[in-house]
């Protein structure tokens, strides 16, 4: 399970309506983007279906992942923006 969230970075990006974040999270094994969403929907106080995590960054033998996501307004704002995977876009 996830311990530890570090906020690296925080910017607001006024344009997409999100927030840019960055996250050092601890972790005995990768986290699932998932379980990346709920700490982070935790930690910032927002509906976890506004959240899209862009990458988990590892390094070898360490337990600290980085986290890059975008936080959104509105379910809407993140449909607008993010690109579809494949299966979504049929």
């Amino acid at each position: 399970m996830m311990e530890n969230i570090v906020i690296i970075t925080k910017k607001e990006n006024p344009l997409f309506n999100r927030k840019e974040i960055e996250l050092e999270i601890e972790a005995n094994v990768s986290p699932k983007i998932s379980e990346a969403e709920e700490a982070i929907a935790k930690e910032f106080s927002t509906n976890q279906e506004n959240i899209k995590v862009k990458r988990i960054n590892g390094k070898f033998g360490s337990n600290k992942f980085l986290i890059t996501a975008n936080i959104y307004s509105s379910k809407e704002d993140k449909e607008k923006t993010e690109p579809k995977s494949k299966e979504k876009k049929k």
